[in-house]
Formats: structure tokens, C-alpha cells, sequence
């Protein structure tokens, strides 16, 4: 395509799914009853929050090619984490972490340099197999 997406047949259900991981971060995020995992170690929730951001820029990467759109999505991503982080610390229930933004500021961040390698034809090679 045009607009740097990466070759795929199915780009409009790897956006759908994509925008909807956006939205059920940003739901988790703001809930008032953030899942428990119930593993017992301490500070397993930074393992969460980089894991959950690996994997929505590591989504986006898998469809877009262009690095310019690429960087957007990081930034983006790096803001919405920060900025989600201040939202909960206003809000009352949640509380405002600094090592949370650090931890989705590494998931992004791993994603992207991942997104120079192989691992950013995971879907295209996922499509060849199904169709």
C-alpha cells in the first residue's frame, strides 16, 4: 500500500484488532479492579505493563512498514502509557507509578527494535499459512 503498510491481505482485521488491544489497555488502565494475576512476586505488575505495551507497538509494527509511521506509533504509544499513569493518580482508586511508565516505555521500546528484524513479518507469515 501507499501509505507504508506493510503487504498483507487482511489489514483491515489486523487494524480492528490492533485499535481494539489499544482500547482494552487503556480500559484495564483505568479500572477500577486492574486483573490480578495472582503469581505472588513482588512488582510482577511491571512485567504487565511492559508486556502490554510489546505487544501493541510489536502489532503495529507487523503492519506498518514505514519507519516514519513506525516512530509515531512509538511516541504515541510512550504518551498514552505516561499519560494513562497521570490519569490514574487523579483519579483516586489507582495510584500514579513512575516504574509503570518506565515499564511501558521498555515494552515500546523492545517492540521497535524487534520491528528491524524478522519479527516484523510474524503476520504476513501467519497469512501465507491460513490463505
Amino acid at each position: 500500500m501507499n501509505d507504508g503498510q506493510q503487504t498483507l491481505r487482511l489489514t483491515p482485521l489486523w487494524l480492528v484488532i490492533g485499535w481494539s488491544l489499544v482500547l482494552a489497555v487503556v480500559y484495564v488502565s483505568l479500572s477500577h479492579s486492574p486483573p490480578d494475576v495472582g503469581l505472588g512476586i513482588e512488582h510482577v505488575d511491571k512485567i504487565g505493563h511492559g508486556l502490554a505495551y510489546f505487544i501493541l507497538m510489536g502489532w503495529f509494527v507487523q503492519i506498518y512498514a514505514a519507519q516514519g509511521k513506525r516512530v509515531a506509533f512509538a511516541v504515541g504509544f510512550v504518551a498514552m502509557g505516561v499519560g494513562l499513569e497521570i490519569i490514574q493518580g487523579m483519579g483516586g482508586v489507582r495510584y500514579f507509578e513512575y516504574a509503570d511508565m518506565i515499564a511501558n516505555t521498555l515494552g515500546v521500546v523492545v517492540a521497535f527494535v524487534f520491528s528491524g528484524t524478522s519479527f516484523q513479518y510474524l503476520l504476513s507469515r501467519f497469512e501465507q499459512h491460513i490463505m
